[in-house]
């Protein structure tokens, strides 16, 4: 949900092209995979891909949090 405070967004007449929005991901780097974070697949959350394991979901490898969401999260909460 936006704020009433956030900048409004001005398209440039030649494409979608944002005025007021800085360029690249909040993750930093450019392209897949830098910074080493991806979402799991599960929960949606990025995390470090050491933080990460794959599991068959639908006969394809994905990347979901490990142990689990739930578990993780609590340790993180635990380490703050």
């Amino acid at each position: 949900m936006l704020d009433d405070d956030d900048e409004k967004t001005v398209i440039d007449p030649k494409g979608l092209r944002y005025k007021s929005k800085s360029a690249g991901s909040p993750f930093g780097g450019k392209g897949a995979f830098v910074g080493g974070t991806m979402s799991c697949l599960l929960c949606g959350k990025h995390r470090p891909q050491a933080m990460l394991k794959s599991r068959q979901v639908l006969g394809r490898p994905q990347k979901v949090c490990a142990p689990s969401c739930k578990e993780l999260d609590e340790f993180i909460a635990q380490h703050r």
